[in-house]
């Protein structure tokens, strides 16, 4: 009777982490079309650093309601400070400054070649040298492949000095977060993960409001339309909040390789709905090079699952 009891708790764990992964793939795919909207009318470092500081401070104070104790060292609030700026400041704050110039499917597209850099960077920082396969090379072939059909089917657009700008500002905030996760898996912190992420939030959203001091227009703030401070607001409670608690049970609770899967769906919503509601345009590279790209980022998971077995 208790084995069955307990089969029945562990089956509805399971459930309710399918269904937080589902909230995961949905949510984290429509935080690009948010950005897009939210970034139009107030300015992009600005509405970034309001998003992150609150959803940091929001989880500051839920972590104390809930009976927790903010416990960090000074060490592991430096490591959190450089993990805030690689990833909220310079990756995802610079991401929604250049989907002011990019569609937002395009942004996404960029960011999916991410784990491309994740293997670069660790090899060239030598914090991960393991003996190359052929998974890893056939993904590092695959995700300059994608990168070419990005650049291929925007050739027109590149003319425009706006639009180029945005496409590099994407793929320097891509860079940027690679080099975070590179960091943040090679200088782990001993806090609890919720404390960290609360402190790594803050700490990014803080270096985007400073620098929204020098970089942002904030003469927009007059022209700032209800979309976009539904938008800032959809992002804080579900881009930030609600969506990484959702990763972390699902994490816990499902293989890693299967937590893993929102990488491949984010971008097919953050295109779709780009193109039905933003109208931006979709062509058949624009999809080859999505297919390319996720297949590069196939291979390279694969890669690293084979080098965890041996």
């Amino acid at each position: 009777m208790e084995t069955r009891r307990e089969y029945i708790i562990m089956d509805r764990k399971t459930i309710n982490a399918y269904l937080a992964l589902a909230v995961v793939c949905v949510v984290w795919g429509t935080t690009y079309f948010a950005m897009r909207i939210g970034v139009a009318t107030i300015p992009a470092f600005l509405f970034s650093g309001i998003r992150q500081v609150v959803a940091g401070g929001l989880m500051m104070i839920l972590l104390l309601l809930s009976g927790q104790r903010l416990v960090i060292s000074r060490r592991d609030i430096s490591r959190q400070f450089i993990a805030g700026t690689l990833m909220i400041s310079l990756g995802n704050g610079v991401v929604g400054w250049a989907e002011r110039y990019i569609p937002s499917g395009l942004a996404a597209l960029i960011v999916s070649i991410m784990p491309v850099y994740v293997v670069l960077i660790g090899y060239i920082a030598g914090t991960d040298r393991k003996a190359i396969n052929t998974y890893l090379v056939i993904g590092l072939l695959l995700g300059c492949v994608g990168v070419g059909l990005i650049f291929r089917d925007n050739l027109a657009d590149l003319a425009n000095p706006n639009y180029l700008y945005g496409v590099f500002a994407a793929f320097f905030a891509c860079f940027c977060w690679a080099a975070g996760t590179v960091y943040t898996k090679h200088r782990p912190s001993a806090a609890k993960t919720l404390v960290n992420v609360a402190f790594q939030l803050t700490s990014g959203g803080v270096v985007l409001l400073l620098g929204s001091a020098f970089l942002d227009d904030y003469s927009q703030l007059a022209t700032v339309t209800s979309d976009s401070l539904w938008a800032l607001a959809y992002l804080i409670v579900f881009g930030s909040l609600a969506s990484y608690g959702c990763f972390l049970y699902a994490l816990k609770h499902l293989p890693p390789g299967l937590a893993s899967v929102y990488a491949y769906v984010n971008p097919f919503i953050a295109l779709l709905l780009g193109y039905f509601f933003l109208h931006e345009r979709l062509t058949w590279i624009t999809a080859f090079a999505l297919i390319v790209t996720l297949g590069g980022v196939f291979f390279i998971n694969k890669s690293y699952r084979q080098k965890a077995k041996i």
